[in-house]
């Protein structure tokens, strides 16, 4: 096994940076004897407080085992994960389950509003649930980064304009559940390919917001994704592959994103496979989508357009690429 180091512990200036969540020589197997498969393999990572991180990997790489683990929804085999200065690895289900609740946010790609509440009501539900009761001034802070303000009484199906059961999420579903994530300000939000249902222009509006709440409110996101286009909305870029920590990449371009994830193509063609005409054809390996196919979060996407900001541009945050 080989030990892979992301350590966030320092800015680009040498300047220390507070830690929101690490991982210490974290082993994930699964199965034992010739069965046994190793989703980890001895990582070390920092995750950096008030930061935009983006995982990626091509499949199977390990990067929503790590995601999970590092969210404690997950166990570790070996090693150590820890959320602030709180080791989580040894916690009982009862106390992660109160950790989870008070200190960590989730955007999962199906959102999961309940259909029987209104848009405020799904946003205060995780509250709701422990028994807190909602900051008002904050809530209603996040209620207008993500744009809210006026819809806050529709139901789900009102908020996508009557859609039908079992058609994609909406854009407002996303907003929604990105407030939902904020409004008890949690000290760290995972997503899990949360744009992964919407269209071109719904997922854009998503990432926007997820931006928009690292750099106007200070929130630590980190987010699992197959998109070079919705990785370049982060500030640091995390390459996995066979479970371990290979690269990592500082405010990326789509385009450098992309390219990176060819190469992880080209290094496994090269390692496990013939040279044949197949291995570059299009469609095969990865990543499946690029930054001008129209499936990408962001599409072909302008910077003229204001509605669709372009990958390091990032609307109208300020932010430089």
């Amino acid at each position: 096994m080989t030990t892979a180091v992301a350590n966030a512990s320092t800015g680009g200036n040498g300047a220390l940076t507070a830690v929101a969540a690490s991982a210490r020589q974290v082993v994930k197997a699964y199965g034992v004897g010739e069965t046994r498969v190793v989703a980890l393999d001895r990582v070390d990572v920092d995750i950096a407080r008030g930061a935009f991180t983006a995982i990626m990997g091509p499949s199977g790489s390990g990067k929503s085992t790590l995601m999970h683990c590092l969210a404690g929804l997950d166990t570790v085999t070996e090693g150590h994960i820890s959320i602030g200065e709180h080791e989580i690895t040894r916690l009982k289900d009862k106390k992660l389950t109160q950790l989870r609740r008070d200190r960590i946010g989730f955007i999962f790609q199906a959102f999961n509003l309940l259909p029987t509440l209104n848009a405020y009501e799904n946003i205060t539900l995780p509250m709701d649930i422990a028994g807190r009761k909602p900051d008002r001034a904050w809530v209603e802070q996040v209620i207008g980064t993500v744009g809210l303000a006026d819809r806050l009484t529709h139901r789900p199906n009102q908020l996508s304009g009557g859609q039908q059961q079992g058609a994609p999420p909406s854009g407002s579903w996303g907003r929604v559940a990105v407030a939902r994530a904020l409004a008890a300000r949690p000290e760290i939000i995972f997503g899990d390919e949360p744009t992964g249902n919407l269209d071109s222009r719904a997922g854009a509006e998503l990432l926007g917001f997820l931006r928009r709440s690292v750099d106007e409110l200070g929130q630590t996101i980190v987010m699992v994704t197959h998109d070079p286009v919705a990785a370049a909305y982060a500030d640091r870029v995390l390459y996995l592959a066979d479970g371990r920590l290979v690269d990592e990449m500082h405010r990326p371009t789509a385009e450098q994103v992309l390219d990176r994830m060819r190469r992880f193509v080209g290094d496994a063609s090269h390692a496990q496979q013939p040279h044949t005409p197949e291995s570059h054809a299009p469609g095969h390996g990865y990543p499946p989508r690029s930054v001008d196919d129209p499936r990408s979060v962001s599409g072909p996407y302008s910077p003229d357009d204001p509605h669709i900001a372009a990958p390091g541009h990032h609307g109208t945050s300020g932010r430089a690429s």
